[in-house]
């Protein structure tokens, strides 16, 4: 008898199953549209292709970055006809860099897009309108980087250490030596970066390298291993040679190199000064910052003596202006560290009306004595994932205003339902163009309760 195969066989219930598109193939496209986040929009053979460096109107050669199912992800290669909307990338490395995705679409057509984008966002959770649109906050278009991370790795294959940013939809690290968003101060430091680590007597430990400009130049070395000492020599007077401070990382918080180094940021219209230490966050873009600030209070109107809520507080960027006005200011944050600078940061300057505390603000508040009093403002300026948790429990809250700041306009969106359904009504609305040559929107909405 013949022997019986014991696998089985089925067709596909769905008909032919597509052949994946494989990665590095290049395919001739017409793009549609914009995507939220920069990218150009086409469709080919039932699916839909999201291009990096494509523009609406737009014919381009793009090359497969990533495939899964019906979603191709990839990058143009060459642009066969361009739109009349775009323009030469000021930046060498533009097309290849993680950093900067829109130097190719111009600042006014980059605008458009992030409102666009807040607006659509606003819309598609239960047709959200503000009563009035505010015009976008802006800044300076490039120079206006005051922090960034510098990519370090080494290339066992060519014995060398990689200095400089990911490249875009990619770990691997394009080495840049300048970058004209970063402050200008800054630049001269990544220009020698790569030359100073690679050498050092131990690259390898190397794990990655912050700038930071405020009131004074730091730098942050990232280390897996123990540096020799006279790689802190080396390290040390590369960082005196640009007047930077010398900060370093093990497997612990950062130290720096000379006891008593301090990092501060100034907000000069409320005559503030605020500590600070690298992993904390502070806003890169200086000049958006102080509008920002200046914006919130504005529209939060006078503060003489109302109580406010600031939660996501941070160091006290927002509590700390608010706090020269109102009668009294509590500030939440999360992280242990920062309530404690921020604490400080109200001694340093003289301020005896604002006190901070550590709090979950991803969970339901329970509880905390200061969430027992009654607000007459709320400040939100959470994460990326939102303040839906703190919104949820809006219906207890006597606060006559809220201001939320986002980073996030999905989550800003779900958030603004949320206050919405609980009886508070969206006044005002406006995109901050915190990071230009990016896609990433920043935004400021006020409620108030009916």
């Amino acid at each position: 008898m013949a022997r019986r195969s014991g696998g089985l066989r089925f067709q596909p219930s769905g008909g032919t199953r597509k052949v994946a598109v494989p990665t590095g193939k290049k395919q001739l496209l017409n793009i549609e549209r914009m995507a939220d986040d920069g990218r150009g929009i086409g469709f080919f053979e039932g699916r839909t292709w999201f291009v990096s460096g494509a523009l609406p109107g737009e014919e381009v050669q793009a090359r497969v970055l990533a495939a899964r199912g019906q979603i191709v992800e990839a990058r143009t290669e060459r642009v066969t006809a361009a739109s009349t909307l775009r323009q030469d990338e000021p930046c060498p490395w533009a097309r290849r860099c993680g950093g900067c995705t829109l130097q190719h679409l111009g600042a006014e057509e980059q605008l458009l897009l992030k409102q666009r984008t807040l607006a659509d966002q606003l819309l598609r959770q239960g047709q959200l309108v503000p009563q009035r649109w505010a015009e976008p906050l802006t800044g300076p278009a490039f120079g206006y980087r005051r922090r960034a991370r510098i990519a370090v790795r080494w290339n066992e294959a060519l014995e060398r250490l990689e200095v400089g940013f990911r490249e875009s939809s990619s770990q691997a690290i394009v080495g840049i030596d300048d970058c004209i968003v970063l402050a200008p101060v800054l630049r001269p430091l990544l220009n020698a970066l790569s030359g100073v680590l690679g050498g050092l007597e131990r690259p390898r430990a190397i794990g990655h390298v912050e700038l930071f400009h405020g009131d004074a130049v730091a730098v942050l070395i990232r280390h897996t291993q123990p540096l020799s000492p006279p790689d802190l020599v080396r390290l040390q007077a590369f960082c005196a040679a640009h007047a930077a401070q010398l900060w370093l990382q093990g497997s612990g918080a950062p130290v720096a190199y000379e006891p008593g180094a301090l990092l501060t940021y100034s907000l000069p219209s409320w005559a503030l000064t605020l500590e600070y230490r690298p992993g904390d966050f502070i806003q890169v873009n200086a000049a958006v910052n102080d509008t920002m600030v200046r914006q919130a209070l504005d529209w939060l109107g006078p503060l003489g003596g109302k109580r406010v809520l600031d939660l996501f507080s941070g160091l006290g960027n927002f509590s700390l202006p608010m706090a020269r006005e109102a009668a009294q200011v509590v500030g939440v944050e999360g992280a242990e560290d920062m309530v404690a600078r921020a604490n400080w940061n109200a001694r340093r300057n003289g301020i005896d009306n604002a006190h901070f505390f550590q709090a979950d603000l991803s969970k339901p508040l329970v509880d905390a004595p200061w969430g027992q009093q009654a607000y007459d403002i709320i400040v939100l300026d959470p994460p990326r994932e939102g303040a839906l948790e703190i919104v949820r429990q809006a219906a207890s809250w006597t606060a006559e205003r809220v201001l939320y700041v986002s980073c996030n306009p999905a989550t800003l969106a779900r958030d603004a339902a949320e206050l919405i359904a609980h009886d508070y009504r969206m006044v005002r609305a406006g995109v901050m163009d915190m990071f230009p040559q990016t896609a990433h929107v920043e935004a400021m909405a006020l409620f108030e309760r009916r």
